[in-house]
């Protein structure tokens, strides 16, 4: 296994402090990372080289398609941000070490690190060859929290409470044949 510091990386979809849930079931530890094409352009060929060398002595040089290697091109994502960067996901079963710029220990209370602040990050690249397939993926070992970003999803649009009108008691009573008048919907 490789292991890589990724220095001074947007962080996308973090699940540092809880494993990620997809579809009611729970997954892994995990965060993207976004590398900016021209200030990481070291970074990206350095972490390139080593997938290619997997793909070349783990996998015996099988062809590999894109959407099975955890660096990918963000250009081609339908994410805020994403654009001009390459991203990397990783993951672990095990929670990675989430610490502050001083080291000390992160918690989820204390709010960072967050989607669009910029963190350091330990991953390790290695190479999948098993019943699932082959690809080459990424363990998510630490983050650090770096500096302050613009939060994604931040500027969505929201409205006031009095906007919504205000309804009685009584106005929550839908009676007995609701079901029968909703043209035979079910809820």
């Amino acid at each position: 296994m490789s292991k890589i510091l990724l220095k001074n990386v947007r962080l996308s979809f973090p699940h540092l402090f809880k494993k990620a849930v997809f579809d009611g079931k729970e997954q892994k530890f995990e965060a993207t990372f976004l590398l900016h094409k021209k200030e990481h352009a070291a970074l990206i060929k350095e972490i390139a080289a080593v997938i290619k060398e997997k793909v070349r002595t783990d996998l015996k040089g099988a062809k590999i398609s894109s959407d099975k290697v955890c660096l990918r091109n963000g250009d081609e994502a339908e994410y805020e941000g994403y654009e001009g960067h390459m991203s990397l996901k990783a993951s672990n079963n095990a929670r990675p070490t989430v610490i502050d710029r001083d080291r000390t220990p992160l918690t989820e209370d204390d709010n960072k690190p967050y989607a669009g602040c910029y963190v350091n990050a330990y991953i390790e690249l290695w190479a999948q060859n098993n019943q699932f397939g082959k690809r080459v993926n990424a363990n998510l070992l630490g983050v650090q929290f770096y500096r302050n970003g613009k939060p994604f999803g931040e500027g969505g649009k929201t409205v006031k409470a009095d906007e919504f009108e205000v309804f009685e008691a009584e106005d929550d009573d839908f009676g007995d044949d609701f079901l029968d008048e909703a043209d035979g919907e079910s809820f």
